[in-house]
Order: C-alpha cells, then sequence, then structure tokens
C-alpha cells in the first residue's frame, strides 16, 4: 500500500524523525489556512505547494512549486489543484493521461535562510531479497533520480546491509554519517536520524521508505524533504490505523475491485487473461502461456473457496482489461470443486452477454468429470482442455 508525502512523513514524525513541516490541502481556501499556519509559525511568506499523488517526479510536471508570497500561493495551489499531472512514474510517463491532484501539501522552506549552504542526499530502506535482509542505499547525490546516479556515477550509490539478528548498529549509522562526508554536528544528526529513521521503516512493516531529498540545512540539521513510503499489504491486520490512511482514487480501479471482493489480483501487461486457484497454480499457468507465445495479463487467484459467484465476479475483472485478447481458466479442484467453477463460468456467459475474447478452460481434480460435460454441453464458445500441454496449445491457437 503506498501513502502520500504528507502521510509518510506523519508516520516519521511518530519516530522522532525531523522532517519538513506542513499541511495538506483540498482546497483552494484550506491552502491559504495552512499557509496562514506556516507564516504564523515561521515568519515567512515562503511556502512549498506540492501536488500529492502516489508518483515520483512531481517537480517534473509542474507538480512542485516556490511560492514567495500569498499570492503568489493561491496562483500556485489553483493551478495544481485539479491538474492531471504527468510525471515519468504516472501511467504512460509524461506522454500519459496522468494523474488527478485532489490535494497538495504547504510545506515550509526547509531551505531558508541559506539555500547555498544547503546539501541534498539521497536515503532509501527495503528488503533485499537475495540477502534476505534489510538494506539502506544512500548517496550524496539527493533530489536526482537514483537509477541515473547508479547508471552514471554507480561509485557514488552506497549500501548497508541490516542483520536481521542484530539490528540496525550504531557503527552503521556513523559509518553511513562518514560515506556521506558528513562531520561536526550534522555528523551527530544524521546518525539519530538515520537510526530513527530504522526503527520507524521496521516498526510500521514497510516495504519501502524512500527520503530524497533528505536535507542537510543551512545550520546543519537533517530533515526529510520529501518521503515515499510503501507498507507491506500482508501487515495492515498490525496496523490498522495505516488502512486508513489507504487512497482508493489513487489505485488501480480493478485492483480494489478485486480486494474488496477477496480476490488475489495482479495487473500485468500481457494479453492473456488467468483465473487459477493456488499460486503455484498461477506460476505454472504464466509460464504455459509464454511457452504458446502469449503474455500473462494478471495473476488472478480465486483461492480454495471459490463458488459459481466468485468465479463469475473473477471472469468479469479479467474481461474489463481492453489488452486482454484471450483467458485462461486453470483450476485443479482439491478443496474447490470443479462443477462449481463450470457453472460460475456458465453464470458469467449469461450475465455479461457477448464475451469478445476466446476461453479456454482446464478443470482438474474434484467433480472434473461432471464440470468437463458441463462445458462442452453448455453451447458456450468455450475450449475445454485435460492437460496442461492441450491448454497452451489452445492458447497458441486461439492467439494466432
Amino acid at each position: 500500500m503506498n501513502l502520500h508525502e504528507y502521510q509518510g512523513k506523519e508516520i516519521l514524525k511518530k519516530f522522532g524523525v525531523a522532517i519538513q513541516e506542513g499541511f495538506v490541502a483540498h482546497t483552494l481556501e484550506e491552502a491559504v489556512g495552512a499557509w496562514q499556519q506556516l507564516h504564523d509559525r515561521t515568519g515567512s511568506p515562503v511556502a512549498i505547494v506540492k501536488a500529492q499523488i502516489h508518483a515520483g517526479g512531481r517537480g517534473k510536471g509542474g507538480g512542485v512549486k516556490l511560492a514567495k508570497s500569498l499570492d503568489d500561493l493561491k496562483t500556485h495551489a489553483g493551478n495544481i489543484l485539479g491538474m492531471m499531472l504527468r510525471t515519468p512514474q504516472t501511467p504512460g510517463g509524461m506522454e500519459g493521461p496522468g494523474k488527478l491532484v485532489q490535494k497538495i501539501l504547504i510545506a515550509e522552506d526547509a531551505y531558508a535562510p541559506n539555500f547555498d549552504a544547503c546539501k541534498e542526499y539521497y536515503v532509501s530502506i527495503l528488503m533485499e531479497r537475495e540477502k534476505k535482509c534489510n538494506v539502506i542505499i544512500y548517496s550524496t547525490e539527493g533530489g536526482m533520480d537514483i537509477e541515473h546516479v547508479a547508471e552514471v556515477t554507480p561509485h557514488l550509490v552506497h549500501k548497508e546491509w541490516i542483520d536481521p539478528a542484530l539490528g540496525f548498529q550504531a557503527f552503521q549509522a556513523r559509518k553511513i554519517a562518514f560515506n556521506l562526508g558528513l562531520e561536526g554536528k550534522a555528523f551527530k544528526e544524521f546518525t539519530t536520524f538515520i537510526s530513527r529513521l530504522y526503527q520507524a521503516f521496521v516498526s510500521s512493516d514497510a516495504s519501502l521508505f524512500e527520503i530524497n531529498p533528505c536535507l542537510r540545512t543551512g545550520d546543519d540539521r537533517i530533515i526529510a524533504v520529501d518521503c515515499k513510503v510503501t507498507i507491506d499489504d500482508n501487515a495492515l491486520d498490525r496496523h490498522p490505523e495505516m488502512e486508513s490512511m489507504r487512497d482508493t482514487s489513487e489505485e488501480d480501479p480493478t485492483e480494489v475491485e478485486t480486494r474488496e471482493s477477496d480476490l488475489n489480483y495482479v495487473k500485468l501487461d500481457g494479453n492473456v487473461g488467468c483465473m487459477v486457484n493456488d499460486t503455484g497454480l498461477a506460476m505454472a499457468t504464466m509460464d504455459i502461456i509464454k511457452l504458446s507465445s502469449g503474455e500473462p495479463a494478471n495473476f488472478l487467484d480465486v483461492g480454495n473457496t471459490a463458488d459459481a459467484q466468485r468465479v463469475e465476479t473473477a471472469f468479469r475483472i479479467i474481461l474489463k482489461d481492453p489488452s486482454v485478447k484471450a483467458s485462461l481458466i486453470n483450476i485443479f479442484g482439491g478443496i474447490v470443486r470443479c462443477d462449481r467453477v463450470a457453472q460460475g463460468v456458465s453464470d458469467a456467459y449469461k450475465n455479461i452477454g457477448d464475451i469478445p475474447v476466446p476461453i479456454i478452460v482446464r478443470l482438474q481434480g474434484t467433480n472434473a468429470d461432471i464440470a468437463k460435460p458441463m462445458i462442452d454441453e453448455s453451447g458456450l464458445a468455450v475450449h475445454s482442455a485435460i492437460a496442461l500441454q492441450d491448454a497452451a496449445e489452445l492458447v497458441g491457437k486461439v492467439l494466432a
């Protein structure tokens, strides 16, 4: 689950991580009120207006503006609220449709009063699956795309792996601060900053914390100016307060629907829709699709409690994807009864009406002997298969 910048900063602040302060606004009136609160606190008329969407690179698309006065703020806030913001990370990139900006963050000018004395760094924490531990990635080149830095100047990107048994150690905090070239007050500030940041990461069951830029101010404070946070969905039962932070308007509508239907769904970029009832079977199904010159359009696991209604719902979700040119339903009936799946397919055909793509159905296991005749004798335009190889050949045939 992705969070907005202001939500991520709320988590950081809770763990004592120094942040760029600000207030979220949904309307121009709220933006003016937020500016007034900052002005009362800092005495400065300068503020930063930041679009709040689930994508990075907002500044490149005009989603981050410096307001030097209240009039400036009204202009920038009015322009950004309601705009379709295109960034390199929104769907389709800078040429895509973009994302609708429904809220903005009015933030303090963290670079004042001496911009030239400030220095930006990059810091992120994520899981290193290959090494089975968390890793802190950091660089002196903050405020830039870390992928570009890694490609052009890989020696400026450092990694610090954290032993899961020992946790983050004080010497590692000092090592990171040293590699960033910090000294004096900034060195001490950073060791506190990175230690608290790691504590926030672990305690939140996050899969990513990215601070870019992490700023050393003119008076040697270390603060998080921007914040990208991703929380592990599987851990949300332990964090009900974070579940309430979910912004479904920023998520794929199909993924929202499948989550509400308790289906496991991931959108992919292929042309063959998949419906299975086991994760391992899903992997095998996607493999045979690729071997048949197709590409999987999704991962969709209906689980082991699939009934006719659940199958129909899953079927509808697959067909909503305009890139789907064929669909493969591959069910192994252990707990799931294959005749219920067959009934769900039949009901979907009757309720949806005209289905423009060919359907391949492979049902094996409990009541498969009942299910196959139900499919074959239904009069529906469904291709029936018994073996995986049969299903693969049918996928290749209908795509040809």
